[in-house]
């Protein structure tokens, strides 16, 4: 009796056995090999197969480089890794708004063949999978005059009219309408006169503050940093950084702003007077960044209020410098979020909440000392995901907006196909 019972749930086990491999929910391999199996490696947040092939356009000098000095403009053509100019350590603040020139760079960059890479230059358009217009966009808007009635503004006009005309001469524009073509347009007035001709492009933009919803979406654009402006924090290394940091919370910067960015003076009215609050108004000088750099890293929290647009420069400084962002918005685009999750190193204040008097300092004094430090721990594991440099290196800035221009590839691709539905073939042409 008893060796019938053994009999029939020896098959019970193997049947369930057998359910279990063919349904993938075990593997025989972790029980009889377990020396063959791989170990757990950590996942490398841009591990995401071969790299993006990407053919960038050969535009004179004055498109791009030729804009930063005059050395630049007259320097030999074309612009290679050898005679590319570095970025000019005196630009100030025009630094945050640089991603093209990081962008440009890092195709410019042969590698040594080891380098974990998002994007890689080909010669031959045929082979590409993107296109890059290497354009510098902000830098004519901060270099050809900030008013429209300045007579400067007229050579931005005229570069970007320019630059229109040549891709719709292009066969490869042509070929996708503009759709596979990365395009950077970081300041929020960057290529101002034409932007609506350009619509059909992967942008590379750091919010959609100035961009209407027909225009620019999260669907098909890609949001960037801002280039941080104060110095890396490099050794932030103190014993207890919490309380090493004197400073409850820290603003400082410009207080008259446009649009949602008028909430800097009511913030100013409320926080002016708390011993360790400091809330400054101040302007962008070489200075006034050195001021800033040390107090962000002697602040617990740093004050991220929107500026003309949602996103400001100030949120990179403040995670470069390790000092957890609170930041204040109600429509706020944020870098890679797809990828990383701003809540683990960022506190959130809505609008309402932040102008309500005594909130937002209150709750700041009552955020437990231990979560604030898994928040500082956590800011330095991320922040070389805001760095840009040449040549580029691993996971940093510049490979991870490759990364997010991969991900837009496919959608544009769909629209591609679909464009050429009704488009007449070539044969039926020629038969006709």
């Amino acid at each position: 009796m008893y060796g019938k019972a053994a009999i029939c749930l020896s098959f019970v086990i193997l049947f369930l056995i057998s359910c279990s491999i063919y349904v993938g929910t075990v593997d025989l391999r972790s029980y009889f090999f377990p020396l063959l199996q791989s170990p757990q490696v950590p996942r490398s947040l841009c591990a995401s197969g071969p790299p993006l092939r990407v053919y960038m356009y050969d535009l004179p000098r004055k498109f791009h480089v030729g804009m930063m000095d005059r050395r630049s403009f007259e320097g030999p053509a074309p612009v290679t890794a050898d005679n590319l100019p570095p970025w000019p350590s005196n630009s100030g603040i025009k630094k945050q708004h640089s991603v093209e020139y990081w962008l440009m760079a890092s195709l410019l960059y042969g590698g040594n063949g080891n380098e974990d890479r998002e994007a890689v230059r080909v010669s031959d358009p045929e082979s590409a999978e993107a296109f890059f217009v290497p354009f510098f966009s902000s830098l004519s808007f901060n270099t050809h005059g900030h008013n429209m009635t300045d007579p400067e503004t007229e050579v931005d006009r005229r570069l970007q009219v320019e630059l229109l005309e040549f891709l719709q001469k292009s066969k490869y524009y042509q070929r996708s309408g503009g759709r596979d073509h990365v395009i950077p347009m970081t300041h929020p007035n960057a290529f101002r006169f034409l932007r609506q001709e350009l619509n059909a492009s992967i942008l590379i933009v750091v919010d959609f503050g100035r961009y209407p919803k027909t225009m620019s979406s999260l669907s098909k654009d890609v949001v960037a940093p801002y280039v941080h402006v104060v110095d890396s924090f490099t050794d932030d290394d103190a014993l207890d950084p919490y309380e090493s940091r004197t400073t409850l919370l820290f603003f400082r910067g410009n207080t008259v702003r446009k649009d949602q960015g008028k909430i800097r003076i009511k913030l100013a009215k409320i926080l002016s007077g708390i011993d360790d609050v400091h809330y400054e108004k101040s302007v962008a000088t070489p200075k006034n960044i050195i001021m800033s750099t040390e107090g962000m890293r002697s602040s617990k929290f740093c004050l991220h209020p929107a500026g003309d647009t949602p996103s400001s420069c100030r949120l990179f400084d403040a995670i470069v410098s390790h000092c957890v962002p609170v930041i204040v918005s109600d429509k706020i685009e944020l870098p890679y979020e797809d990828e990383i999750d701003y809540s683990e190193f960022s506190i959130f204040f809505s609008m309402k909440e932040a102008l309500e008097p005594g909130y937002l300092v209150n709750q700041l004094r009552q955020f437990p000392k231990d979560r604030w430090v898994e928040m500082w721990k956590q800011l330095k594991n991320i922040s070389h995901h805001f760095e840009f440099q040449y040549p580029p290196k691993k996971e940093d800035g510049v490979n991870m907006l490759w990364r997010q221009v991969k991900r837009k590839l496919p959608r544009a691709q769909l629209a591609i196909h679909r464009s050429r539905r009704l488009k007449v073939p070539d044969w039926w042409e020629r038969r006709r």
